[in-house]
C-alpha cells in the first residue's frame, strides 16, 4: 500500500469519530486505531494515532474498510508468570473432546497427569491427540471449541503440581 494512501487513512481516522479503522486487502492490512478523546490529556491537540501494516504471505481478496470500536481496557492484572502453556504443535483445528455430545478432555480447574489427553487437533481431516508433558492443575484454556490454531499458539496454562 502507497504512503500516499496510508496518510489519507490516517487523517480520515483522526478527522472523524472512528477509533479503529482496518483495511485489507492484496496481501496486505493496514489497521489505524486512536485513543478515544476523554482519554487523551487537554494540553494535547491532536490524539494519539497507532498504525500497524502488516503482509500476509498468503494471497486474500480485498476486503471493505471496517470501522470497529475500540476494545475496552482490562482492569484486571493477573500473575501468569508461574504458569506453563500447553502449546499446539501444528496448525489445524482445536476440539476440547472426541465428539460434541462427549464431555470434554479437560476442565477448568482439573488435575491432570503427564501424558493425558487434554484435546484434540484436526488438520488435514486427521485428529490429533496433544498430551500434557507435565502434572499439573489446568489454570486457562485459552482457546474455544472449534477455533483454528497456529503452530506454536498457547492452548492451556497449567499450574504445575
Amino acid at each position: 500500500m502507497w504512503v500516499s494512501k496510508i496518510r489519507k487513512l490516517i487523517k480520515l481516522v483522526e478527522e472523524s469519530d472512528i477509533g479503529e479503522l482496518e483495511v485489507s486487502g492484496w496481501g496486505q492490512r493496514v489497521r489505524i486505531s486512536k485513543k478515544p478523546k476523554e482519554l487523551t490529556s487537554p494540553a494535547s491537540e491532536n490524539p494519539s494515532t497507532n498504525i500497524t501494516v502488516e503482509s500476509k504471505t498468503e494471497a486474500s481478496t480485498p476486503a471493505p474498510a471496517q470501522a470497529t470500536a475500540p476494545e475496552p481496557a482490562k482492569t484486571v492484572i493477573e500473575d501468569t508468570d508461574h504458569l506453563v502453556p500447553i502449546k499446539s504443535p501444528m496448525v489445524g483445528t482445536f476440539y476440547r473432546a472426541p465428539a460434541p455430545d462427549v464431555k470434554p478432555y479437560v476442565e477448568l480447574n482439573q488435575q491432570i497427569a503427564v501424558g493425558q489427553v487434554v484435546c484434540i487437533i484436526e488438520a488435514m481431516k486427521l485428529m490429533n491427540e496433544i498430551e500434557s508433558e507435565m502434572a499439573g492443575r489446568v489454570a486457562k484454556i485459552l482457546v474455544e471449541n472449534g477455533k483454528p490454531v497456529e503452530f506454536g499458539q498457547t492452548l492451556f496454562l497449567i499450574e504445575p503440581a
